[in-house]
């Protein structure tokens, strides 16, 4: 199928050419993925799609279009051409569209190594569908459970392949394997909800369903007759569940679209510090078997291990290269794109610097103050890093949890809350975003 792919993208490169593009590239996506639904003990849903999606950049001087298509057809193909290329002659002008240089490109064109394609065969609807059932039946095993909303398996592959008219071209195949289990504690308005779901590129590190299930419903009776804690000022422990929220806004506040419009609260720290001076943030995008890991981006340029922050300070923004031209530097092999757009600036895999304790240890640490292990919503300030966000999760006094809480909002300021994490040694090495759980100090809480 990678052969199909390549084809298909030197087709598109070349009737851009033929049609008047002064240069181009297009990226091509064979994606398949089967998804099986359960609930109370039955098939609810079974899902199985199939397609391949064509996208085309044609670039004229400085202007620049794209298109996308679903059909491979030869005709679809000139067709998508044609109309990129008028498109592009009536868009504006940008000083910062282009391809990369042939020498900045990379000489890895696959992923080998990077173990992100599973050899073993495709599930079978039958096997996901009983993955799904031995999930549900084990959250319904846990007293206090009440009843099981969703549980879901799945699977999907994804060709993808790249080139362009600087002579670059390149693909490689991801698989990922899935599955998730909603459960309900309670009942009528005294109901509470929680999740636990797993995702792996390779079936053999996928942990067993019956331990996702147990998993879910222990988590979903554990928050049982949840109430608001105390209004005031606290600290909070963001469990390792959503402890990577907090580095997600740093990461935001770094990418160079932001930085380029004015619009990020770093925007004047490049060279200071955002982090405590012994934790460092670096991207690995080389790290076998992590859904971001890569050897090349988007524009083929090559991808390597960096420090966004070391040792707690800022050293420099994610780019690509069009948000690099516009702020005269050098593109950071960050782009990321679609078949229906442009590249912009994304992350790989990220890193935050493990603590030396656990998060019990951290607990006992804070004393008094809020464990959090789920959020919804979210008001951030852009411009400010003004953080306010509804969460759930416990009480704790003495370094212990005493009661289960939710309907309460944490509020405070990112730049200050980044500065004086504490970060226990929790953090899971396969996830893409390996964050820890975070200790924060006087957050506001509102709730009864």
């Amino acid at each position: 199928m990678t052969q199909s792919l390549e084809r298909l993208t030197g087709a598109l490169i070349e009737a851009a050419t033929k049609a008047g593009a002064e240069a181009a590239d297009a990226i091509a996506v064979d994606g398949t993925s089967l998804s099986i639904d359960v609930r109370g003990g039955t098939l609810e849903q079974a899902e199985r799609a199939e397609g391949v999606d064509l996208g085309l950049r044609v670039i004229i001087g400085q202007r620049q279009a794209c298109v996308s298509a679903s059909d491979t057809a030869d005709q679809t193909i000139a067709e998508m051409a044609e109309r990129a290329v008028a498109m592009a002659r009536e868009a504006p002008e940008d000083p910062t569209v282009g391809l990369a240089q042939a020498a900045q490109l990379s000489t890895r064109r696959d992923a080998d190594g990077l173990e992100l394609a599973d050899d073993a065969p495709e599930p079978a609807a039958a096997a996901l569908e009983a993955s799904a059932r031995e999930a549900e039946a084990a959250a319904m095993a846990i007293e206090g459970v009440t009843q099981v909303s969703s549980t879901s398996a799945g699977y999907s592959r994804h060709n993808i392949h790249l080139a362009a008219t600087n002579g670059f071209s390149g693909g490689y195949t991801r698989t990922s394997h899935g599955l998730s289990c909603v459960a309900i504690s309670g009942e009528g308005t005294d109901m509470q909800r929680d999740y636990a779901g797993e995702s792996r590129a390779m079936a053999a590190d996928m942990p067993s369903a019956a331990a996702t299930g147990t998993l879910a419903g222990t988590r979903a009776a554990e928050i049982a007759g949840a109430k608001q804690p105390p209004t005031g000022a606290y600290p909070v422990l963001f469990d390792e569940r959503i402890s990577s929220s907090l580095i997600a806004h740093l990461a935001s506040a770094v990418n160079g679209s932001a930085i380029a419009r004015g619009a990020s609260w770093l925007r004047d720290a490049l060279d200071q510090a955002v982090l405590p001076d012994h934790l460092s943030l670096e991207e690995i995008p080389h790290q076998p078997r992590l859904a971001g890991s890569r050897y090349f981006d988007a524009e083929g340029l090559p991808t390597a291990n960096r420090k966004l922050v070391d040792n707690g300070v800022l050293t420099g923004w994610v780019l690509d290269l069009a948000t690099a031209r516009k702020l005269d530097l050098q593109s950071t092999a960050n782009a990321q794109r679609g078949t229906s757009s442009p590249p912009s600036p994304g992350l790989t895999n990220l890193r935050l610097t493990q603590g030396e304790v656990t998060r019990e240890d951290l607990l006992a640490q804070m004393g008094t103050g809020l464990l959090v292990t789920s959020m919804i919503g979210s008001t951030i300030n852009p411009n400010t890093g003004d953080y306010s966000r509804g969460a759930s999760g416990f009480w704790v006094e003495n370094g212990q949890i005493t009661y289960p809480v939710n309907e309460c909002t944490i509020a405070g300021n990112l730049r200050p809350m980044l500065r004086s994490i504490i970060p226990a040694n929790d953090a899971r090495l396969h996830l893409s975003r390996q964050v820890p759980s975070l200790l924060v100090e006087g957050l506001t809480l509102a709730g009864a």
